[in-house]
């Protein structure tokens, strides 16, 4: 499987700008081979204002940004795109448009058959595995299915909180939520990334890079904790652990 794919927790890291904490890991993921990216701001609202700002930021890192929001045709967007990145938002309505203009099937094969490099934040990284049953977002829309692209064979949870000792609520807590979606029978395994953290997937090499760990849940059996430089190509088996 020739996949390549960048996959990001967080758009803005605390005391940064939109994708300052990982320029460097974009610039060494799409090269310089990549000229021209494919834009894909359907999480947002204001896709204008979002296509934008993501031009300007890939500008700055010697990228040109097409944003599929304008294109004549998605689906020809996509068949003709050399690189694709999916911003952060509200996962559901990310989803649900992708299958509204039939992207889910075209960026899947793309991805997974023509090896066109993917990045993902947040929303953009939710969809990129099998489903959105670990996202933080709540359902505005509603998509005809929580399946989503599927270019690795288990789920992430983006933005993944520890909980806070001192905190007085009383809601569930992140590991909580996690651990209910495992009570479900064939769930697959959720990595939990932490904001300043990012999976980067090379054919069947995955490696955790960034600043912070990330947290892995394997149904069945208690969390672990993963430090960057973590070799998580186990989880690239449909039959990992």
């Amino acid at each position: 499987m020739n996949r390549r794919l960048l996959l990001v927790s967080n758009s803005t890291l605390h005391g940064g700008g939109y994708l300052d904490h990982c320029q460097q890991q974009i610039k060494d993921f799409f090269g310089e081979d990549v000229k021209r990216i494919l834009f894909i701001p359907y999480a947002l609202h204001d896709r204008d204002a979002y296509a934008k700002t993501a031009k300007q930021k890939f500008k700055s890192l010697g990228y040109e940004v097409d944003s599929i929001h304008e294109a004549a045709s998605p689906v020809d967007a996509v068949r003709k795109a050399q690189g694709i990145f999916i911003g952060g938002g509200n996962t559901f309505r990310l989803l649900k448009t992708l299958y509204d203009q039939n992207l889910v099937l075209e960026i899947r094969k793309r991805v997974l058959e023509d090896g066109v490099p993917y990045m993902g934040s947040s929303a953009g990284t939710n969809v990129a595995t099998i489903s959105i049953n670990t996202t933080n977002d709540m359902p505005i829309v509603y998509p005809p299915s929580l399946k989503s692209i599927g270019l690795v064979p288990f789920n992430i949870n983006p933005h993944y909180l520890d909980p806070d000792g001192n905190s007085k609520h009383m809601g569930e807590t992140r590991e909580q939520r996690i651990l209910q979606f495992h009570e479900e029978p064939d769930t697959p395994c959720v990595l939990g990334l932490r904001e300043g953290s990012m999976l980067v997937v090379e054919g069947s090499k995955a490696t955790l890079l960034g600043t912070t760990n990330a947290r892995l849940f394997v149904r069945g059996k208690p969390a672990t904790e993963h430090e960057p430089g973590a070799d998580f190509s186990f989880l690239l088996n449909d039959s990992s652990p």
